[in-house]
């Protein structure tokens, strides 16, 4: 595994997510979800995964017929990347712009802002 695998792209981070919500997954059973979502052809997935195996982002079982590939970190490692990433790039680091950005893309429902609370004050207390 690489030790730094590189910011995925918008069509990398949709094959990241078949294979976090249905864990390890062949070419087809990766391709069946998306084709599911948008027309799409087994090939062109098959194509991104060899190029996010060579890039660390997937690994590949070869042990079986039909390769096996699984997400090399998990979702929240890949998100921590990309919010800190964005934070960089868009916010100049602060923290607080960048949720306040967030909040404001989108109205947040009571439930959510209450998590965000919770979270938060995790946060504070050293839990997270």
């Amino acid at each position: 595994m690489t030790a730094d695998p590189p910011r995925p792209t918008d069509a990398e981070l949709e094959i990241l997510a078949v294979l976090w919500s249905r864990g390890p997954s062949t070419v087809r059973e990766v391709h069946e979800v998306i084709a599911g979502r948008r027309p799409t052809q087994y090939t062109t997935v098959l194509k991104q995964l060899q190029v996010m195996t060579d890039k660390g982002l997937v690994l590949r079982d070869e042990t079986q017929r039909s390769h096996v590939y699984s997400a090399s970190r998990p979702m929240e490692w890949t998100q921590r990347q990309l919010a800190g990433d964005l934070l960089r790039r868009a916010f100049d680091g602060s923290a607080g712009r960048l949720v306040l950005g967030a909040l404001s893309a989108r109205k947040a429902s009571k439930r959510e802002l209450a998590e965000v609370r919770r979270m938060l004050d995790e946060y504070e207390r050293g839990l997270r």
